[in-house]
């Protein structure tokens, strides 16, 4: 469910924004969670602080009242260990809050890093699964209509030139290149090396696959090399080649890629 979706469905709710921290927090200032009678959407960081303010946010709605803020000891005094202290306004929304909350929420989820996925086979779709809960924009690109349809997990693109998408990526997107082709496989991947940009280059594939790749990638005028490239991918010596294990060993690089080109955008809430 999305931001968007859960103020649909409910027409009282209140916002719990974690406004001030003082040493250690099980979350970030700006944070923010949705509540309404019998439901939540977003985090604070969960434990006796979240049931406190859930409880609050409640009373609030029974009792109609539109504001209120709380200053809250993480220590021993709510049974919780984190040593540090925290403000929190509650605020019930009106329709305004809501636009503006909604508002943010997608100009946030607009700046999360992208990830194109070309191939929509087992590997493509158990990433969009892996990937699916969290902060990335993904696209699951794919010239067989057939798998698309099989995939639920991300957005689908169906194309007969997947190589133009890699184009079009905006900055700091992520190329995994996991087709049905190895012909394709190694246009996509040398089309989305020489993207300097990128934050990540992965292809499916083993070690005798990416020495042929590097072959051929040197009989090309493409500039860029293949030391950028993460051949093979989710490879941590495991052995396990199941797609499940393989994606969730690469959504892992995905988000220390990310972390480290700074790609974030500060997007804490999906909308």
């Amino acid at each position: 469910m999305t931001l968007t979706q859960f103020l649909e469905e409910y027409q009282t709710v209140v916002r719990v924004s974690l406004t001030r921290i003082r040493g250690s927090s099980p979350r970030e200032a700006g944070a923010e969670m949705f509540v309404s009678p019998d439901g939540v959407y977003g985090t604070i960081g969960g434990g006796q602080l979240e049931y406190l303010a859930l409880d609050q946010a409640r009373a609030m709605i029974v009792q109609g009242r539109q504001h209120m803020a709380m200053d809250v000891p993480l220590g021993p005094e709510i049974g919780q260990c984190c040593g540090g202290r925290v403000d929190l306004s509650l605020d019930r929304l009106d329709a305004a809050a809501r636009q503006t909350a909604v508002q943010r929420a997608q100009d946030a989820a607009a700046a999360w890093p992208e990830v194109l996925i070309f191939g929509a086979g087992h590997v493509g779709r158990a990433l969009s699964v892996a990937l699916a809960p969290l902060p990335l924009r993904v696209r699951l690109i794919d010239s067989r209509a057939e798998e698309l349809a099989r995939a639920r997990a991300a957005e689908g693109c169906l194309t007969a030139f997947p190589e133009r998408e890699i184009a079009r990526a905006g900055t700091a997107a992520a190329f995994v290149v996991a087709t049905h082709d190895h012909a394709l496989d190694f246009l996509l991947a040398g089309e989305a090396l020489q993207r300097r940009d990128a934050s990540y280059v992965g292809m499916i594939g083993s070690a005798t696959k990416r020495a042929r790749f590097e072959r051929w990638l040197r009989q090309t005028e493409a500039a860029a090399g293949a030391d950028r490239l993460v051949c093979p991918m989710g490879q941590v010596g495991l052995g396990d080649k199941r797609p499940e294990v393989i994606a969730a060993f690469v959504a892992t690089d995905l988000l220390q890629a990310f972390a480290a080109q700074n790609a974030w955008q500060g997007a804490e809430m999906a909308q």
